[in-house]
């Protein structure tokens, strides 16, 4: 929630109210999972991609 941290309450209602009228109360659930889904992949692959980096920071200083 830090990405939202600019937004006082009154804007981030506007924000809730804007995207239920653009996409409808059944799809809100859908979008929301999926967001959560790509948030966690993003995540796991941004993990990954530093412990790729410090692995091969490593593996160079072995070599130097």
């Amino acid at each position: 929630m830090d990405t939202l941290a600019f937004l006082s309450s009154n804007e981030l209602l506007v924000v809730l109210l804007v995207a239920l009228v653009l996409f409808g109360g059944s799809q809100l659930p859908k979008l929301a999972r999926n967001l959560g889904r790509a948030q966690r992949e993003l995540q796991k692959g941004i993990a990954e991609g530093a412990g790729e980096a410090d692995g091969s920071d490593d593996s160079s200083d072995d070599a130097s």
